[in-house]
């Protein structure tokens, strides 16, 4: 998948959607659709849940245009914004008219007075929706890595390939696999979350 998108594209696809362009919505849904998803199903785990929140993510991104703001950054890193937010929501039980309330974490609590066990209850969701943010956010991380930084990883860590079966199918030297390597794993340290759910990969250790 390709790196966060030039700022002029942005823009202009900006201007063709608040112009109604129904191709520019095509357009954006065949870029980013499947971002959306994934980071989705990552949270909720639950297909239709996240068929549901990528039609409701591009319906607002359709309907209201003008929300995006290019000077706070790509129109990608927004439509996962918006997926994060949403797919929240979803967690937290909250109705999907939510978007139309405010599109700020934290705003549809219900503000409830409950006993000791509904605070457990809030703290186990809270939990569960920091957990969902992280390995969220991994996904964004990896998705949005150079090309050659993503393909390392994936071997590694899908794969379960050592640094040296990784730099042969790469076609690279294992001083250059394992600095790929290294570079990816800074990259997913910014998740708060362990790697491709947590363990490392064969033949590595401390070689990285």
């Amino acid at each position: 998948m390709a790196k966060d998108t030039p700022p002029r594209w942005d823009r202009k696809m900006q201007q063709r959607l608040a112009r109604g362009e129904a191709a520019a919505l095509g357009e954006l849904y065949d870029r980013f659709a499947s971002l959306v998803h994934s980071q989705a199903h990552r949270m909720l785990d639950d297909e239709s849940a996240a068929d549901l929140v990528t039609r409701e993510v591009f319906g607002y991104v359709w309907e209201n245009p003008d929300a995006y703001d290019p000077k706070q950054g790509s129109m990608r890193s927004w439509v996962a914004r918006l997926t994060h937010r949403q797919s929240v929501r979803r967690l937290r039980g909250t109705a999907p008219s939510a978007f139309a309330q405010g599109c700020e974490d934290g705003t549809d609590d219900d503000g409830g007075t409950g006993g000791a066990e509904e605070a457990v209850a809030r703290e186990d969701l809270e939990e569960r929706v920091r957990r969902a943010t992280a390995a969220a956010r991994a996904d964004y991380i990896v998705a949005s890595m150079p090309a050659p930084l993503r393909a390392a990883l994936e071997l590694a860590y899908i794969q379960r390939r050592d640094y040296r079966q990784t730099a042969a199918d790469l076609g690279v030297t294992e001083d250059e696999a394992r600095r790929r390597l290294r570079l990816g794993l800074q990259l997913l340290s910014t998740a708060n979350t362990r790697p491709l759910e947590g363990s490392s990969p064969p033949g590595y250790g401390r070689a990285l």
